[in-house]
């Protein structure tokens, strides 16, 4: 089986997948191929494409593959080389807008120098590097390799090369964006806030944050299997909690409001949490 993994950039790669698909037409490449294509669009009857698969469901495909094709993200060909796999890692370039600039470039060549992995420079030539990768014996992972990777790490990480967008699309597809609007309803109700009309300011800020973290799904393009149906019984839940919660700190208990809500938002995260990883089947994979 044959890997590949373009990463979370907010960058359309399919150059890459075009140049496998050629291949695969052609009669080089007879594996199955599995496609992690994060924000490409690109459609294929040769590949089974994703757009994002679940750290362990990511690593356990790693594990599996007999050969992983890479952009040059340190984080994809580290995971290879680390699990000694072969791996053919091609650059995403600036000039087709495929990324910010061409760092890319120079992470894959100092890979392949150092024996880790074979570079695939020119598509022309994939037939070549494929024939090459049969033979190829890649250096093996050891663990004074840390400071070389560190090195390239805090070179991308002082030069700020993943964007905002990547950066928040990952916290949302990672379960982050539900304690984001949990901090965000809060907020609302406290601005909001009048204690004759405090119900009407429960249901105001949920609707705001429904309809926020609605749009920055659709957004980031965050989805996975049973997405919407998932999405929402947990704002359901979220409401009916919500609201139960504060007639008890209103009507029985007599508590301050404001605290209530702060510890309504906590017990609510809380609660979501456990239904997010226990009520539902892990499965965070979606398909182009």
């Amino acid at each position: 089986m044959i890997l590949v993994t373009l990463g979370t950039q907010d960058k359309d790669f399919s150059r890459l997948l075009k140049a496998i698909d050629n291949q695969i037409e052609k009669g080089n490449i007879k594996d199955k191929v599995i496609v992690q294509a994060g924000y490409t669009k690109y459609k294929s009857k040769n590949m089974e494409l994703f757009d994002l698969i679940e750290p362990k469901k990511l690593h356990k495909l790693m594990e599996e593959c007999d050969l992983l094709i890479t952009h040059g993200g340190v984080g994809s060909i580290l995971e290879g080389i680390k699990l000694n796999k072969k791996v053919i890692a091609a650059s995403r370039l600036k000039k087709y807008k495929e990324h910010t600039n061409d760092h890319q470039k120079q992470i894959v060549k100092a890979f392949a120098k150092e024996g880790y992995l074979l570079e695939l420079r020119d598509y022309a030539q994939m037939d070549k590097v494929l024939e090459k990768i049969k033979t190829f014996k890649p250096k093996k992972f050891k663990s004074n390799t840390d400071n070389f990777i560190k090195i390239v790490k805090k070179y991308i990480d002082q030069d700020n090369h993943y964007s905002w967008f990547n950066r928040f699309r990952y916290l949302c597809s990672n379960g982050y964006l539900g304690f984001i609007m949990n901090i965000i309803d809060i907020f609302i109700f406290c601005l909001l806030f009048t204690k004759i009309n405090f119900y009407l300011n429960i249901l105001t800020a949920y609707l705001i944050t429904f309809i926020l973290s609605l749009l920055f799904n659709f957004i980031c393009n965050v989805e996975y299997k049973g997405f919407f149906k998932k999405f929402i019984i947990i704002r359901l839940l979220i409401l009916f909690l919500d609201f139960d919660f504060m007639y008890i700190f209103n009507n029985i208990i007599h508590y301050n409001l404001i605290y209530a809500k702060f510890i309504t938002g906590l017990i609510t995260i809380i609660v979501s949490y456990i239904v997010i990883k226990f009520g539902f089947k892990k499965d965070k994979i979606t398909r182009n």
